[in-house]
């Protein structure tokens, strides 16, 4: 039977979440729009991130077998949609820091989730953690056969493996003093630097994963890790989605994460989950919308002597915004619910088709849905 009504708990979490996005996340523009650099907003707002790991926002992104609080999908879904009702752009810095960490929930071994994610679930400290795979040149088609394929290289010399590359868009990488970030999973081609990819083989079959840590770069020479730039990020004023060079980094082979073969179907995992999670930013998004927008129209008459919701032109764009969010939220909890099914009849490929749409609905309404808000506004 389908359950559309939340439970006790998940009340709670979404109250609790609420108050911390309109008590602590809200603040952050006061710290973040007088300045002019995209690296100089991001760093600003690391009073907000410490205050996020101390009320859970971290330790409840990782699921509760691991020592996390996260019990289910569609409460990550509650937590995001809330954050993104009411600041985006910081909450984008918690949430990078629960993408940076799903290759570790999804293919850790106990070992790798002692060192690597347990940190994660403590509630202090301002540990961030980034999945790193898109680069400069593009990675749309990188697993299609003949095409240049990962720049980012990495081979394996004795017990370490040799890294090198660069990396663009990856949210949280640089770390909050461009020296990287605590945990990072970086997606890397086996192969020398320079060494082309094989037209004849599957991209698939050299795709690989490693983990890199804070402590891995201090134990390499200077330069072998570098920040080349913090691009702007239009909407997203205080994220950090840096440019980064790795040359000659040397990382422990007990930081293999996914193997030669293994690496590509770790990254479409993550992505699959994080499609979801894209719905739910764009619900917390369209959600505010709405409410600023119908509060507006109860409350003005635009020199008429009634409030301009009375207006049938202006009631029903309204409500056509107000049930693309209900359209957009439905998606989305479905999305979470059929991608944590125990139902063996659904197959991966059954569960990331309504990830991605998800994410693909919910980002193609969420901005037509706040520029109908605009126009009813400007009415």
């Amino acid at each position: 039977m389908v359950n559309f009504l939340l439970s006790t708990e998940q009340r709670a979490l979404r109250a609790t979440v609420s108050d911390f996005a309109h008590d602590v996340l809200s603040t952050a523009p006061k710290l973040y729009d007088d300045l002019r650099t995209q690296t100089t907003r991001f760093r600003s707002t690391l009073p907000i991130y410490r205050s996020a790991v101390s009320a859970g926002l971290i330790k409840g992104q990782v699921p509760v077998p691991y020592g996390g609080e996260s019990a289910s999908m569609l409460d990550a879904a509650i937590v995001v949609e809330e954050l993104y009702a009411v600041e985006p752009s910081t909450a984008l810095t918690i949430l990078g820091t629960g993408l940076g960490l799903t290759p570790l929930i999804l293919a850790a071994n106990e070992e790798q989730r002692q060192r690597f994610l347990t940190p994660f679930t403590r509630t202090e400290g301002e540990r961030l953690a980034s999945f790193v795979h898109s680069e400069p040149g593009g990675t749309a088609n990188w697993l299609r056969k003949g095409s240049p394929g990962l720049q980012t290289t990495a081979f394996q010399d004795g017990d370490e493996w040799v890294v090198n590359g660069e990396k663009l868009w990856t949210t949280n990488s640089g770390g909050w003093d461009s020296r990287g970030a605590d945990v990072q999973c970086v997606v890397c081609r086996q192969g020398r630097p320079n060494e082309p990819q094989d037209p004849a083989v599957d991209p698939s079959a050299n795709i690989l994963m490693l983990v890199i840590t804070r402590e891995d770069i201090t134990n390499n020479a200077p330069g072998a890790y570098e920040v080349l730039s913090d691009p702007e990020l239009g909407g997203h004023k205080s994220t950090s989605g840096p440019h980064t060079r790795f040359t000659n980094l040397r990382v422990p082979a007990a930081n293999l994460l996914a193997k030669p073969g293994e690496g590509a179907k770790l990254v479409e995992k993550t992505f699959g989950m994080s499609a979801a999670i894209v719905g739910a930013m764009c619900v917390g998004i369209m959600r505010h919308a709405f409410e600023v927008a119908l509060s507006f129209c109860k409350s003005n008459a635009c020199g008429d002597t009634e409030p301009i919701i009375e207006r049938q032109s202006v009631a029903d764009r309204l409500i056509d915004v107000k049930m693309k969010v209900e359209a957009a939220r439905a998606l989305t909890w479905k999305a979470m619910c059929v991608l944590e099914s125990q139902e063996e009849a659904l197959v991966w490929e059954q569960r990331l088709e309504i990830a991605l749409e998800a994410k693909v609905w919910c980002s193609d309404m969420a901005p037509k849905a706040v520029m109908e808000c605009m126009s009813v506004v400007g009415m």
